[in-house]
């Protein structure tokens, strides 16, 4: 199952190690305790708008630039959880309808 918000804690977190900064450095940019921003980066909390508002604001980026990003995870995970459809001739669907004995 894809989580939105596991998708969006991992690209906060990877926009917060490229820039080489530290958990608590954005946190009191942000003005968000340390523990629930390190708890939104694991994908185990909800952000409102207003708190990914001013967490995107810390890291300088732009909250649709974000949004973005989550989006763009969250197509591939889909893709990948998606079943495979095999082509399926006549010949292969007779024996598995009536498998040998």
């Amino acid at each position: 199952m894809i989580l939105l918000r596991r998708e969006l804690g991992d690209v906060l977190r990877h926009q917060r190690q490229n820039q080489g900064r530290t958990l608590r450095d954005v946190s009191a940019a942000a003005k968000v305790s340390l523990g629930y921003l390190s708890e939104l980066e694991r994908g185990e909390k909800e952000a409102s708008s207003e708190l990914l508002s001013a967490i995107c604001a810390a890291l300088g980026l732009q909250l649709s630039e974000t949004l973005m990003l989550v989006t763009e995870k969250v197509a591939v995970a889909e893709a990948l959880s998606q079943p495979v459809r095999l082509p399926v001739t006549p010949e292969v669907a007779r024996e598995v309808v009536s498998p040998a004995a």
